[in-house]
């Protein structure tokens, strides 16, 4: 099993797995909460397809990587780990929900000497809170009720979570079977019960100040019908805060536009990487 060592809680080692398939341009794809690296089998084999290198990995907290209950802090050092250690050059970073806020502040902090584009989906930036200079984000009480919810019954959080991930109610038994729902819930019972609460702070991430520094083309997909990361606090905030910016709405797309509409996904991700 590949994995690469990035840190320590007292003798153990904190690991990160990953799965590293083809050749050519590297893409590496970053997961969303609660899923893991195997969420973007409809985006690996066409990538793979298409000449890419691909490259998934294990959130820590998730998956196959340790479970610890130190470095919420650090999603960021652990994608310049991956990197550092494969020598990654001319990657192109696709981060899905969570997965954005690796990808931007990522660039933001260690720049874009290895990275030649940027991919946002179902995006955090730039900044979900709502706070005196930040009308337009989420009042906190919010995410103080999800970490309740959280604590409270975790299963029963994940049920309600994943029912609106998905929009069941509009796509159940059309873009989401029950098999791959289901799926989606036993990796995310599967997942660190401490990781489940500890990433819910990272989402309130002040990123205004990384997204400036992003120097390289950047794709915003995001599902105008997203429960989770509604649009208009989110993607409709971007455009004017990155330099060089595409965007790409997906019409009644939820949360995970990657597996209700991968063919949506997936041409738009082609056009891009092929520019």
């Amino acid at each position: 099993m590949p994995h690469i060592t990035v840190g320590t809680e007292n003798s153990a080692a904190i690991e990160i797995h990953y799965e590293d398939h083809g050749s050519g341009q590297p893409i590496l794809l970053i997961h969303g909460y609660p899923l893991n690296g195997a969420s973007w089998e409809k985006q690996e084999r066409v990538l793979l397809h298409a000449g890419y290198r691909v490259i998934t990995y294990d959130r820590r907290g998730f998956g196959k990587s340790s479970q610890p209950t130190v470095g919420y802090d650090t999603f960021a050092a652990d994608l310049n780990a991956l990197l550092v250690h494969l020598d990654l050059s001319d990657v192109v970073l696709v981060g899905f929900s969570m997965g954005t806020g690796e990808v931007t502040r990522y660039l933001g902090t260690y720049g874009s000497a290895r990275v030649s584009k940027a991919v946002l989906m179902g995006t955090i930036p730039p900044f979900l809170l709502k706070t005196g200079d930040n009308p337009d984000g989420v009042d906190g009480a919010v995410f103080d009720e999800i970490k309740a919810a959280v604590l409270q019954d975790r299963p029963a959080y994940f049920k309600s979570f994943l029912d609106n991930f998905y929009n069941v109610d509009m796509l159940g038994g059309t873009r989401i079977s029950e098999q791959a729902w289901q799926n989606s819930f036993v990796v995310a019972i599967g997942a660190s019960p401490y990781a489940a609460h500890a990433c819910i702070d990272t989402w309130l991430t002040d990123f205004r100040g990384d997204l400036p520094k992003i120097d390289v083309p950047t794709l915003l997909l995001h599902g105008d019908a997203d429960r989770i990361l509604p649009y208009a606090v989110t993607a409709a905030r971007l455009p004017g805060l990155i330099k060089d910016l595409t965007v790409v709405t997906v019409e009644g797309g939820p949360h995970n536009i990657a597996w209700t509409h991968p063919d949506e996904v997936n041409e738009a991700l082609l056009a891009f990487l092929s520019k």
